[in-house]
């Protein structure tokens, strides 16, 4: 077994509105940069409910799938299979949960596995990903918190 990613953090915002800035806010926060298009004024799109898709969206209407939604709990618990820039088949898992801290504070737990399904790949990828989480982390912070990240 390949251990899973594990992240924990806090972001001072009531659980609601975490939840909403990562599921119908990530147009507002996720670098384009970690994009698959890069192109400026994408959406990024989740379907609100499991089976639902996740993906960008170009101005132009060209879509490019993420994930798929595999949990929706709002605004407690969400979770999908990741095949950005990836197969389908080779998508991971991702289990996000938000716990109210206080009325003002959520404390945002992730876990990122299903390594093992990339074979000999498993270990580089999860790897890479953690370079992935490092990169658009600080943005869904400063956007919960109201602040605005230079990309």
């Amino acid at each position: 077994m390949i251990e899973p990613l594990r992240l924990s953090f806090v972001v001072e915002c009531p659980v609601d509105h975490a939840f909403a800035v990562w599921t119908a806010r990530t147009s507002s926060w996720w670098p384009v940069t970690h994009t698959v298009t890069g192109e400026t004024g994408l959406s990024v799109v989740f379907e609100g409910r499991p089976g639902g898709r996740i993906f960008e969206r170009t101005p132009a209407g060209v879509e490019v799938e993420w994930g798929e939604i595999t949990v929706w709990e709002p605004p407690r618990r969400l979770g999908y299979r990741w095949h950005i820039r990836a197969d389908r088949a080779d998508a991971t898992d991702v289990e996000i949960t938000f716990a109210e801290e206080s009325s003002a504070r959520t404390r945002v737990d992730i876990e990122h596995r299903g390594w093992e399904r990339l074979g000999s790949r498993g270990p580089t990828w999860r790897d890479v990903n953690r370079g992935g989480w490092d990169g658009v982390l600080p943005y869904f912070r400063a956007a919960c918190e109201g602040a605005r990240l230079r990309e």
